[in-house]
């Protein structure tokens, strides 16, 4: 096990019935903004609780943070921060709004010339306003870490910032609110959570039998409930199990005193930002190939993946491997998301223009042991076409 520091801010503030608890965590002093997306708040009855809880506060609303939150979008909100002399940002949505928040909190007071530095060069930054946020879709665990992507509507950039300021100072989750979900959001929650454990997690051995657990029981978690809540998608504990475990997946817990391979996200913003696909889609689509393309490094993980995730205990190491991988990319099928880039209208031709932009962003060497070069991210996306 390596050597780790672990620090995490975040009060959680889980259950039925807890928006009310927001009168409790934000002063009354505080000019808050309420930042949400298009507006399913107002017919959930998200929106009525939070401003029942906040009666009495000064709340201006900004709405409209898309998925792939925008710089240009997120700009007018600082532009709007500093008019009306806001203090105190609250976060209403998934993680798009979430992560479109944190920029906003951080670019707020930046001292540089752009704030897209923040995002583009790991700027630092010195000061950032407080957040609050009331999860409505699991997916991306920002309610509970300082991470967020940020896409850029002039060029085709998505990429990842973060710092500790950005930690929100509170999360509330209610699973009652991710009762009206649609199945693709569902389904692309689970799917994004489900690879954000194996991305800490198939690496290769580090002595961390409790980390180890912990992500193979998030990922069993995972695996158990996603056919329950599709039967049943207004069954409370069904969908508390899934929010929770949306969470814990990148929390930083799974990542302490380990090695992290996160190449399925680094190539995933690649294809968001180039084709608009969504960001979970992505990842189905990138992950198993990796997995494949990788197996000899990540040997030793994937034969534990399969047969403590999967069961897989007859055959051969490699017959055993095979059958988890396969049974990766049913998992994600069973969902209801497509695998194969070609089933996106995408083929080879654009696989050049991809590595150009891992090139750009500095990509170029991927993976737990920085070994995966752009001829292998290139090779990856053969594979997935």
């Amino acid at each position: 096990m390596y050597n780790f520091i672990f620090h995490n801010p975040t009060k959680l503030i889980f259950g039925k019935d807890t928006i009310k608890e927001l009168s409790k965590e934000i002063p009354k002093e505080k000019h808050t903004l309420l930042l949400y997306g298009k507006g399913s708040i107002k017919t959930n009855g998200v929106y009525e609780q939070i401003k029942n809880a906040l009666a009495g506060y000064k709340i201006t609303e900004f709405p409209g943070i898309s998925p792939n939150p925008k710089y240009e979008l997120l700009m007018e909100a600082v532009k709007l921060i500093k008019q009306e002399k806001i203090d105190f940002l609250l976060a209403v949505g998934g993680g798009s709004v979430l992560d479109g928040t944190k920029f906003i909190a951080a670019a707020v007071n930046y001292r540089g010339n752009d704030p897209w530095e923040i995002v583009a060069h790991q700027a630092p930054i010195s000061e950032a306003l407080p957040i609050g946020t009331v999860l409505t879709l699991p997916a991306t665990g920002s309610e509970m870490n300082c991470g967020a992507v940020i896409s850029k509507a002039s060029t085709p950039d998505k990429l990842g910032f973060g710092h500790p300021l950005l930690y929100p100072k509170f999360s509330i989750l209610d699973p009652t609110t991710t009762f009206s979900l649609p199945h693709e959001q569902t389904a692309n929650g689970i799917t994004d959570a489900f690879i954000h454990v194996t991305e800490q997690y198939l690496t290769y051995p580090c002595n961390t039998p409790l980390q180890d657990r912990m992500a193979e029981g998030i990922l069993l978690t995972l695996l158990e409930s996603a056919p329950k809540v599709f039967a049943n998608p207004h069954d409370y504990a069904i969908r508390a199990n899934l929010m929770l475990a949306s969470t814990l997946a990148l929390n930083d817990w799974l990542s302490a005193g380990t090695a992290g391979d996160w190449t399925t996200h680094s190539l995933g913003h690649e294809l968001t930002a180039k084709f608009g696909l969504d960001h979970a889609k992505t990842l189905a689509i990138i992950l198993p190939n990796l997995l494949e393309y990788k197996r000899q490094q990540k040997h030793a993980k994937l034969l534990q993946y399969a047969q403590r995730v999967w069961q897989i205990n007859v055959g051969s190491d490699d017959a055993k491997i095979t059958q988890a991988i396969t049974k990766t990319r049913e998992f994600f099928e069973s969902l209801g998301i497509k695998t194969r880039l070609s089933q996106y209208g995408i083929d080879k031709t654009a696989i050049p223009e991809i590595v150009k932009q891992l090139e750009r962003h500095a990509c170029a060497k991927l993976g737990e042991n920085g070994d995966i070069t752009l001829e292998d991210s290139a090779n990856i996306l053969l594979m997935s076409l």
